[in-house]
């Protein structure tokens, strides 16, 4: 079996070849670069590597060119030339072309399988980060999940969520009783944010079939693992739910698999594209909880490493995690930038041959400076590395190669149809119109029964409409006699609060208990 992922080295200018060996590739690591410095085909190239292994891999295809892993490199490519003498420079002996298995995933369902997940396996940490809730929303939030617990109430899609949260509002003063304060403002802005979530599409990913965390951590029939592709495009125009649901498949992979100790290769690799947008604005407890994860999912023989333009972006605890370092070119155009290489460059173990600040400053593309663990988990000395070529093809697949490894796909129709089974919608749909039907009931027994005030109300309403009936003249003088006004008051009474109190206890032991 193979031992590393051969990352690159080689030639008169560098140091020694260098590889992340895959019993520390559960340690964590970080690819870092400005813009158009090499980190995508860097990504390809470890997706590669992992595949090969038998190490199933999960990332995300921000710009559209990582479908390319699905098919074989050409010797037609313009840069064969270039990949195959690099290849050589650096000793990469078994250097050729070949596709890795894929799957393709999509929270719109568009480019790949539809991915789901429930508004209960979501939850309200990762909804109200979704949702940009303040902290009184955020509290609602946790009644309504507390609720539908204790009321049996299934939070599937975002129709359950919406439903309950008429609910509260109509339920407010005896909830605020119980919980704290449930004002109608903070419920109106949850609405609203829900609203835009749909606008934005985020309505596709909750229901169910929910996904399988299986389906991602697959191999094909010949042992290599599977490399799954999510579609993120169009989902980077809505950062924050890439962002969350990205977070949210992470923790649940934290939360289900088992402990693994330290595995001879990791169950599993997720890489984290654009891994700034996790950490913008996030509150602190968000940032805690990634930290947590970051720590202890290595146990569970999950790597995740973050893919980002410079390492600044990650909250130093959670770089503190992250074992293996590839470090593409960092410019220094200002005072913050000439700042941020620095202490870049102070993260690594030095290399007495040469200035790690200027090394990262000078490499160019599909060069970087790397520090992979070594024996004992210890960092490497910093080098100037070579990146390898890409053997599967470097660009994008056309829609119809995507479309044809879609239909050959083993998930191919599980998660096709979305399912609409039972939920908090249909259950609190129906308790409305069973208190409806009681109601009615309640309301002609009480014609055919009258209760003493109810005779009064039909006496005085009887003597009202005689009186007026004999003279339709003097109906404004007769509305100011003593009797009118007794007649309308009892009118007012049962009309009004009495009959908000018979509604009231009606709908009120509606939702106690199931």
């Amino acid at each position: 079996m193979t031992e590393q992922v051969f990352l690159g080295g080689g030639g008169e200018d560098y140091g020694t070849p260098q590889g992340l060996a895959l019993k520390y590739a559960n340690r964590h690591g970080l690819i870092a670069g400005a813009t158009g410095t090499g980190k995508t085909v860097t990504l390809q190239i470890l997706a590669e590597g992992f595949s090969n292994a038998g190490v199933p891999v999960i990332l995300s295809d921000v710009k559209g060119d990582l479908s390319g892993l699905a098919k074989p490199g050409s010797d037609s490519h313009k840069l064969h030339g270039a990949f195959t003498a690099r290849a050589d420079k650096i000793g990469f002996a078994d250097y050729g072309y070949h596709a890795c298995p894929v799957a393709f995933w999509d929270l719109y369902g568009e480019q790949g399988h539809p991915v789901r997940t429930t508004v209960a396996e979501m939850g309200p940490l990762l909804l109200a980060r979704l949702l940009e809730l303040s902290e009184a929303q955020e509290g609602i939030l946790n009644i309504a999940f507390r609720l539908a617990d204790e009321e049996g109430l299934p939070l599937l899609d975002l129709k359950d969520l919406q439903a309950l949260l008429v609910w509260i509002g109509e339920n407010r003063s005896e909830l605020s009783l119980r919980y704290g304060n449930v004002s109608t403002a903070s419920i109106g802005a949850i609405q609203r944010r829900l609203l835009v979530l749909e606008n934005q599409g985020g309505a596709g990913l909750f229901g169910e079939p929910a996904l399988a965390l299986s389906d991602l951590m697959r191999c094909d029939a010949s042992g290599k693992g599977m490399v799954n592709i999510l579609a993120a495009d169009k989902l980077m125009a809505a950062p924050g739910l890439y962002s969350t649901f990205l977070l949210w498949l992470l923790s649940e992979l934290f939360e289900e698999l088992p402990e693994v100790g330290d595995p001879d290769k990791p169950r599993l690799v997720f890489f984290f594209d654009e891994a700034h947008l996790l950490f913008d604005d996030a509150p602190k407890a968000l940032i805690d909880k990634v930290e947590q994860v970051a720590r202890l999912i290595r146990s569970k023989g999950v790597g995740v490493y973050f893919i980002t333009q410079n390492p600044a972006d990650v909250p130093e605890d959670i770089l503190g995690q992250l074992g293996n370092r590839i470090q593409h070119a960092l410019r220094a155009f200002t005072a913050k930038d000439r700042k941020n290489l620095r202490l870049a460059a102070e993260t690594y173990r030095e290399n007495p041959r040469f200035p790690t600040e200027e090394a990262i400053r000078e490499v160019g593309v599909g060069e970087a400076v790397t520090s992979m663990l070594q024996k004992k988990g210890v960092p490497g000395v910093v080098e100037r590395t070579l990146i390898r070529p890409p053997s599967s093809q470097l660009g994008p697949i056309t829609q119809q190669e995507r479309a044809a490894i879609l239909k050959a796909s083993d998930m191919a129709g599980k998660y096709d149809t979305a399912v609409d089974r039972r939920s908090a919608y249909e259950i609190l749909a129906q308790r409305a119109q069973t208190a409806a039907q009681e109601a009615e009931t309640s309301e002609a027994e009480a014609e055919d029964s009258p209760q003493p005030m109810a005779r009064e109300f039909n006496a005085a309403r009887r003597y009202s409409g005689s009186r007026v009936s004999r003279s339709t003249s003097r109906t404004s003088r007769q509305k100011d006699t003593f009797t009118s006004a007794m007649s309308e008051a009892v009118i007012k009474e049962l009309k009004g609060t009495t009959g908000r109190r018979i509604v009231r206890g009606i709908l009120g032991s509606l939702f106690r208990g199931r």
